[in-house]
Order: structure tokens, then C-alpha cells, then sequence
């Protein structure tokens, strides 16, 4: 009997996988090879190490000032003397990797970044025995301040300085993603029916939360050209020049085909800003610019226009801590569109905000991202939680101190040669391209079928199997999940494929199980 496929249609790529797990997993003696998360199966270690080394300090820290007592009882760690009291425990336990890495990154954070060492072990013993309240509610004073110089070195490239922007910690960049479309929302910024621009092919989620009841908004699509390396052409880029767009998303490096912008679609969307859309919002995801080459922001060449958000999930294997940033640069459009709304407007947003402060039109676009994500009135608990925020210093500080950039070279290095091994037991070869990142691979079914057996077979496959279909037999057939490309706004038929779950001996074994299907539907196409 065959299946009826059509229910799933409407489904998301991410719920979508779920029926496809079931099917993939339905035959007995063979094994399911989930391609579709990606959730990395790498993760930093010494930051980790350094954390748990971090809270055996804390916690005698906190020990000290009820020691009279019984033994459980702690209270507030004291900052007088903390710096010498961690020099002691260093000397104690240098023989442990996360002590040392500790000491090292004190002498960073002091000769380095130019901050109090006191004031930064204070910061984050309090932290991490999770003791207080986050405050600032925004993000704690010392870590924000290393988290920028991060932020500047990965995503800006050096072009910004550290004290130009201001950060928001956040539960991770889907939590950014929320926060940010409420915010603008609440604040006038985009109203019902409102145009956004977004860049396709694209992070679901980008796709389906415009497209809700309480937002609205109208889509246009910006489709990335397959064939010029999913690069941007100018004409699709020019329809930002169109006022009516308020707001433009972007992944960069894109998901799922895994390429960063090109300098010549940089320069574009900074003139169509400059000369044209001065007043464009521009919200640009970057969680994937840490596995670029030479990878540089939308939010180095627009910064007064962009919010940049960053997750450190997948470069530092940490989907389960939920860290993230939300950037924006001192000076920017947001809080100038702010200040030019029309009085009623601001009249509604003086009630919304009255309680934070008295003059609620001084109250950046920033903070009100911050108040809204408690819904104002439970602002001053706001706050990623103070163990999060330890965890996120301690991956930017593992990251700031890598001169060499050993493990980013690590990282690249094992999803580009997964990729390589899924490519060459397909029989097809890899084209180099200076801007791929290769987390993702995209696998266009129709050039796939060109590129193996011609062009005469792709047209047949495609006639013969829509790409969803495809996709659920190829998950009952090799036991192999792929999401489809479809759902992330692809134009034609595709399997989105992550190269970081997996080890390459599995993604060499997907190569060969898809090779061996193409040739069994070459087999059918001969005897037609």
C-alpha cells in the first residue's frame, strides 16, 4: 500500500523529522543514521573543565564567611582578598587543566582586557554559586565587557570597537529570535501587514513566526542563486531599496546551504543602506561565522542598522546551556526610529515602560528587549541566569585566548573532511569555494541525479518523485534522515544534511546508501 505523504505538508522540517526518525528506525538490523540535527557531537572541554574548577572555589568562597557554623551552611563570598585567595588555590591545584585555565585567564582578563581581576573573580564566584539576582539584569558588568571583545574578534573582525556596542545574554539565539520580533512589535517598529525582507533559503523558524496571527507581516523573499554559490544577486538584493520593507533577516553564514555573504554582497546591502534604505532594520543571525574563513558580519559593515544575534551552541557543542547574545551598536537606527515616532505612540510606550523609569523615552531599544522578556512588569528579575552567564565568559574568554585559533582549525577541519567522505562514496566531486562553511550540506536531488547519470535521468526522477517523497523513501529504504530543503525556503527539491552530528565513517556510509539507491532508480529508468 503506498503511503500517502501529502499530511505531512504542512508540517515543519523539525516536526517533520520526527515522522521520518519513526520510519528510518522501523526496520530491525539496521542502523539509523540521523542526519537532520544539528546539534554537533564536539564540544570544548577545557572551558567545561574550568567551570566545575570555578565552582569548587566558589562554593569554599561562599564557606568562609559561615564557617563558624555547620558544615553546608555558606553565605555571600567576600571580594577582599579574593585575588589572593585564588592564587593560593592555583598553586594548590596548577596540576589541574581548568585550574590552569583559570590562571591564565585571570592574567588575561587583568593585562589583557585591562579589567579589575578582583572585581572579575567576584563576578563570577558570585555567578556561579548562583547566589544573586543577574544585575544588571542585562548582562553582568565584567562578563558583558569580555563578551564584546569576543563578539568584536569572531563576528566584526576588529572593526568596531569593544565599547561601541552593548550586549544582551540570552537563552540561546531562539530566545534572541523571540525577544527581538516581540520588541519590535511593542514598539511600533513593525506593525500588521508591514513587508520584511527575508534572505532564502532560510532558518525555518524565520519563515513561520512572520507568518503569525500577532505579527502579520507580509514576506519577500530574497532567494540566494544555487548556482552562484547560493550568493545573493544584486537584483534580488535591490529589493531592499524598497521603503515599504522594514526589516531585513539574514542568516550569515546561511542555513541550511552553509555559505557566508560574498564582499561583493556586503558592499551592496552597506550602499543600499547608505544611499538608499538608511532607516532599514537589518537582523542578522551569525551562529555560524566561527567555522568561516576570514568570516565578517553584517553587523561590521551596518552596524547602526543591525541587531547581530550569536549563539554559542554550535561552536562550542553547548545547545543544552542555552547562551546567546543579542548585540546592537550604541548609536543605531532602532533607537532613532524610536525617538521619531508619532506622539500617541510614544504615549502608549510611556504606560508600557512608566514603572522602569521616569523618562521611558530615553530607554533603549536594547533595554526594552530586556524588560519585554519579562514582561516588563518583572524586569528586575530579568536576566540569563548568573551559572549561564559564568559558562558563556569562560567559552569567550577559551576563545579570546586562542591566539592561534587551534581549536576553531579542529573544528573546520573535522566537518570538512566528513563532507569530503559523504561526497566521494556518492562518486561526485567537491568544488572548492572560498565562502562554503560546510556545516550543512544541501543535496539538490535533480543536480545530484544530473551530475551521476545525466541530465535526461534528473528530469525523470523529478517527474517520477516529488522531493518530499523522495526523502521519506530514502528514510524507509537506508534508514537515513535528511530534512527537507523545501521547508527552509529552498526552490527545488533538496535534502538538508548536517555535517556535524555524525563521524565521517557514518557520513561515507550515507554516501554509499545514497549512491546505491540513485542506481537502483538508474536501473528502473533503463528498463522503462
Amino acid at each position: 500500500m503506498k503511503t500517502d505523504y501529502s499530511r505531512y505538508a504542512k508540517l515543519s522540517p523539525f516536526e517533520l523529522k520526527d515522522e521520518l526518525i519513526k520510519l528510518a528506525s522501523a526496520k530491525q538490523n539496521r542502523l539509523m543514521l540521523n542526519a537532520g540535527r544539528g546539534n554537533p557531537n564536539f564540544l570544548a572541554t577545557l572551558p567545561r573543565r574550568a567551570f566545575f574548577q570555578l565552582g569548587l572555589f566558589a562554593t569554599a568562597e561562599s564557606e568562609l564567611s559561615f564557617s563558624y557554623l555547620q558544615k553546608g551552611i555558606g553565605g555571600l563570598p567576600n571580594i577582599e582578598g579574593i585575588e589572593s585567595r585564588f592564587e593560593r588555590f592555583a598553586s594548590e591545584n596548577h596540576l589541574m587543566e581548568g585550574v590552569a585555565f583559570l590562571a591564565r585567564a585571570l592574567s588575561y582578563v587583568r593585562d589583557q582586557l585591562g579589567l579589575s581581576a578582583s572585581e572579575f573573580l567576584h563576578e563570577m564566584v558570585e555567578g556561579i554559586i548562583g547566589c544573586n539576582y543577574p544585575v544588571p539584569p542585562r548582562m553582568l558588568r565584567i562578563g558583558e565587557e569580555i563578551a564584546k571583545h569576543y563578539i568584536v574578534k569572531e563576528m566584526v573582525g576588529g572593526f568596531l570597537p569593544p565599547n561601541s556596542i552593548d550586549l544582551f545574554a540570552v537563552e540561546g539565539g531562539t530566545a534572541a529570535m523571540t525577544y527581538i520580533f516581540n520588541t519590535l512589535k511593542q514598539n511600533h517598529l513593525v506593525k500588521k501587514g508591514d513587508r520584511v525582507a527575508i534572505g532564502m533559503p532560510v532558518f525555518t523558524p524565520y519563515i513561520e513566526i512572520p507568518e503569525l496571527d500577532e505579527y502579520a507581516l507580509e514576506e519577500v523573499a530574497l532567494n540566494a542563486d544555487p548556482a552562484n554559490g547560493w550568493q545573493y544577486s544584486d537584483e534580488e538584493l535591490d529589493k531592499l531599496k524598497d521603503p515599504a520593507i522594514k526589516v531585513f533577516f539574514c542568516i550569515n553564514p546561511s542555513n541550511p546551504p552553509s555559505v557566508k555573504l560574498d564582499d561583493r554582497s556586503l558592499k551592496r546591502i552597506a550602499d543600499i543602506v547608505a544611499n538608499d534604505r538608511p532607516d532599514l532594520i537589518i537582523l542578522t543571525d551569525d551562529v555560524y561565522g566561527t567555522f568561516a574563513d576570514d568570516f565578517r558580519s553584517l553587523f561590521a559593515i551596518c552596524p547602526q542598522n543591525t541587531i547581530l544575534v550569536y549563539s554559542y551552541s554550535k561552536y562550542f557543542g553547548a545547545t543544552g546551556w542555552r547562551l546567546g547574545v543579542v548585540a546592537t551598536h550604541r548609536q543605531n537606527v532602532l533607537d532613532q526610529r524610536l525617538a521619531d515616532l508619532p506622539e500617541e505612540a510614544k504615549e502608549a510606550l510611556d504606560r508600557r515602560y512608566g514603572s522602569l523609569l521616569p523618562d521611558v523615552r530615553s530607554l533603549k531599544f536594547i533595554d526594552r528587549l530586556v524588560a519585554d522578556s519579562r514582561t516588563v512588569a518583572l524586569n528586575h528579575t530579568a536576566g540569563l541566569s548568573t551559572p549561564q552567564q559564568v559558562q558563556l565568559v569562560l567559552f569567550s574568554l577559551f576563545a579570546l585566548m586562542d591566539e592561534a585559533d587551534s581549536y576553531k582549525t579542529s573544528l573546520k577541519n573535522i566537518i570538512r573532511k566528513r563532507e569530503a567522505a559523504l561526497y566521494r562514496e556518492l562518486g561526485l566531486s567537491l568544488e572548492a569555494d572560498p565562502n562554503a562553511v560546510d556545516y550543512y550540506t544541501l543535496l539538490d536531488l535533480e543536480d545530484l541525479a544530473r551530475k551521476l547519470y545525466g541530465k535526461e535521468f534528473a528530469k525523470w526522477v523529478t517527474k517520477k518523485f516529488n522531493g518530499r517523497e523522495l526523502l521519506f523513501r530514502i528514510a524507509d529504504e537506508t534508514g537515513i534522515v535528511l530534512l527537507p530543503g523545501t521547508g527552509f525556503g529552498t526552490q527545488k527539491p533538496a535534502g538538508r544534511a548536517s555535517l556535524a552530528n555524525l563521524n565521517e565513517y557514518e557520513y561515507a556510509a550515507i554516501g554509499q546508501a545514497l549512491k546505491r539507491m540513485a542506481d537502483e532508480f538508474h536501473e528502473e529508468y533503463e528498463k522503462r
